[in-house]
């Protein structure tokens, strides 16, 4: 085993647990339609592994979550994070665009919690952990936008969590592949473990549960 960006004393594995879920994070049309305020330059591939994993998902009765990002009229509960990244704003309920509807052709299900946030961990001043533990949820399968943002802070909450983080290396984006690829070496490292489409979507369908 590679020793890894930080030598051989980060080189462990969190490993899958026998209950997984799929969370997918912020992939919204901010990240996707020309105009977004965070458009990525190419987020189609993501969201086609994307759509396989949750097809995995759904085929296997695994659970499936989403995340989307929205702010009060006027941004009161923006707090300081809209101060540091102002095009937030554009999650507000009175901005235009609906910049924060699921990408197409992405589509939660009836009865898959879409769990709405306002920092960039899907965990934190969410019901996401408590929803996951009632489901005996113990792995969680994480993809979306961005790598280096949104993903790397759900990531990091998830094992805070006591949940096993399995970040799809081919399920996530960023604004180039150098930030992408970084910040995937530096999850793997320390806070959880990259795994390939391949073998996201054979754990999702062939797990025991």
């Amino acid at each position: 085993m590679s020793a890894g960006p930080h030598g051989a004393a980060f080189s462990g594995r969190v490993g899958w647990g026998e209950s997984p879920a799929l969370v997918v994070i912020d992939m919204v049309r901010a990240y996707t339609e020309q105009g977004g305020p965070f458009l990525l330059p190419e987020p189609a591939p993501a969201i086609a592994a994307t759509a396989e994993l949750v097809d995995a998902a759904r085929s296997a009765g695994r659970p499936v979550c989403w995340t989307a990002v929205k702010y009060a009229a006027g941004m009161a509960d923006g707090g300081l994070f809209a101060r540091k990244v102002p095009a937030l704003a554009a999650f507000a309920e009175d901005a235009e665009g609906d910049w924060g509807a699921i990408a197409a052709p992405l589509r939660p299900r009836r009865g898959e919690p879409v769990v709405v946030k306002q920092y960039a961990s899907a965990f934190f001043g969410t019901s996401l952990a408590s929803t996951l533990h009632a489901l005996g949820v113990d792995t969680v399968v994480l993809a979306g936008f961005s790598t280096s943002g949104c993903v790397r802070a759900s990531a990091t909450d998830a094992l805070c969590h006591g949940l096993r983080p399995q970040v799809v290396r081919q399920g996530c984006a960023d604004r180039s592949p150098q930030l992408h690829e970084a910040n995937l070496a530096d999850l793997d490292a320390k806070y959880a473990d990259v795994v390939e489409l391949p073998d996201a979507l054979a754990w999702l369908r062939d797990l025991p549960g």
